[in-house]
Parts: C-alpha cells; sequence; structure tokens
C-alpha cells in the first residue's frame, strides 16, 4: 500500500476501463493495451507524453491542480475517483491533514458521552459509528445485539470488513453479499487514499488479501465509491430477513467518523423485526441489574 504503487495503480485501472470510441478516437486493430494508451490520455489532458509517464509511475509530487483535473477529465473521472485522486496527491505532498497518520487501534477511541447519549438516544434501529477502517466504534444497545455476530468474532475493535470476508457467518447475515463485499472495500481503498499512512489499515488489507481470494479480487480493481445512504437485505439471527433503509453522516468534531443509522420503513415486516429486536434486546437489559445484585448479596 505504497502510495506510488498505490497511485499507479489506480490511473493505469482507470486508463484501462475507457475505450478509444468513448473519447472519439479510433480503435484500429493493432492496439495491444486494454483502454486507452499512455499517449493519448497525454494528449487528452494537453500533457506531453513524459509527463503523464512520471505520473503513472506513481509520482505525483509538484503537480497543480490544473493538471489533475486535465488527467480526471482525460480519465473520465467521476466526482468520487476525482476526489481520490487528489488524496493521493496530498498525501506524496504531505501538505493536507487527511494525509497525516492516524493514531493506532491500540490507543481506542471512546466516544464523547454527549455523542454515547445521543446514540442511546435511538431506540428504533441501530445506531453506530466506523471510521474508515470500519472499526465499529461506538454503538446503541440495539445495535450491539443487530451485530452480535460480528462482536462474537473476538476481535477487538470488531471490524466490520473482517467480519464480511473472513467470517462465513456473513454470506448468511447479509443475503447480497457480493454487493456488500463491494460496498466495504470501497470504502477501504477511499481510506487507503485519503490517509496511506494509517499502519492499522494496511495490516487490514494484507491480512484480508492474504487469507481472501474475494476481498484481493476486488482490492486489485481499485475501485471508489460513495456511500452515504441506501437500503441493505439482512438475514438476523434472532428475527430472520429484513430490508432496511441507512444513512450515514460525518461526526463533525472526530474527522474519519461516520455515524450510520438504521431504520425500517413504517408498517412493514422489517418494521415489525426491528420492534421484536428491540423488545427481547430491553428484556435482556431488564434482567442483568437485578443478576448482578443478587451477585453482590452473595
Amino acid at each position: 500500500m505504497d502510495n506510488r504503487d498505490e497511485v499507479r495503480e489506480f490511473l493505469t485501472s482507470r486508463r484501462a476501463k475507457i475505450t478509444p470510441e468513448q473519447v472519439g478516437l479510433s480503435a484500429g486493430s493493432r492496439r495491444r493495451v486494454p483502454g486507452l494508451r499512455r499517449s493519448e490520455v497525454a494528449a487528452l489532458a494537453d500533457v506531453s507524453v513524459d509527463y503523464y509517464g512520471k505520473l503513472e509511475r506513481g509520482n505525483l509530487t509538484g503537480v497543480s491542480p490544473a493538471v489533475l483535473e486535465a488527467v480526471a477529465r482525460a480519465l473520465q473521472l467521476d466526482e468520487v475517483e476525482r476526489t481520490h485522486l487528489l488524496h493521493l496527491a496530498q498525501a506524496q505532498e504531505g501538505s493536507d491533514r487527511l494525509a497525516r497518520p492516524r493514531p493506532r487501534a491500540s490507543k481506542q477511541w471512546v466516544p464523547p458521552k454527549t455523542l454515547q447519549w445521543a446514540l442511546n438516544a435511538v431506540t428504533a434501529g441501530p445506531a453506530f459509528v466506523t471510521n474508515g477502517r470500519l472499526d465499529l466504534l461506538a454503538t446503541n444497545q440495539l445495535a450491539r445485539v443487530f451485530f452480535s455476530d460480528i462482536y462474537d468474532g473476538g476481535t477487538q475493535p470488531p471490524n466490520m470488513a473482517r467480519f464480511q470476508f473472513l467470517d462465513p457467518a456473513a454470506r448468511r447475515f447479509y443475503p447480497d453479499w457480493d454487493l456488500i463485499a463491494d460496498m466495504t472495500v470501497d470504502v477501504l481503498r477511499t481510506e487507503a487514499g485519503r490517509n496511506p499512512h494509517d499502519k492499522d489499515l494496511h495490516d487490514l488489507v494484507g491480512e484480508l488479501s492474504t487469507r481472501c481470494d474475494a476481498f484481493r479480487t476486488r482490492w486489485g480493481s481499485h475501485n471508489v465509491r460513495r456511500h452515504g445512504s441506501g437500503t441493505k437485505r439482512f438475514n438476523h439471527p434472532l428475527v430472520g430477513d429484513l430490508t432496511l433503509a441507512w444513512h450515514g453522516s460525518g461526526v463533525d468534531d472526530e474527522p474519519g467518523l461516520t455515524l450510520l443509522i438504521y431504520t425500517a420503513e413504517p408498517g412493514t415486516p422489517s418494521e415489525e423485526a426491528l420492534r421484536l429486536l428491540a423488545s427481547w434486546t430491553a428484556s435482556q437489559d431488564s434482567v442483568r441489574p437485578s443478576n448482578a445484585s443478587e451477585d453482590a448479596g452473595r
């Protein structure tokens, strides 16, 4: 996950996706590479072939915003891909806070009490906070039960990507496993561009690449997408099938963290299933204090 390797692989993967016809060029019959040639991208970006070759070898140091924009336009990058390219360049310059190392997971982040109160106030659906590595850092009570399989995995902090690719239970929990797998890698790939010095992220990607072919293939595609809201299907071990809407938003005073809330459409079986799970969670919580008091009196 060296930054230059990341830049090189991202640019070459985007170039390979564009056909000559998409940019008004003739495909010809003697092409030996998928997509565009370097010389064609250089011409479209109005830079020399040698200069573009330097960029594609992974060197973005000193590249102006205008050139980055020209390359993004030549490669037909969407908004998220453009932002990813900018983060890669900023990381090499060391000029942006997004490129600075973040604390290792051993110094586990503790949610401010006001944020935990806000999570606890959400009672109709799972509410939780993750970082760019998809560690579960804070939850309400319902999310703790909803993600019980992830918590039972034994890693601290529990990690949604590790569960997705290494735990067989994930294929039952996510009926649309392939879709969720793609989204998971999108998030990790975006974080790698934004924060290339995160040793814990390096370790996670290395572990998943070594142990899971499905992850390694997706990681090699260099896709980045923004996932801020949508719907997901689940098969929960306690309440069965659910279809939940989800929405994510940044935590203003904690850059790099995301607050997510899952909710069900009113009047649907999924809403009833969430109510049942919430009721079960509340009943379990009501038992614990009494047990604790009994133990204390012995």
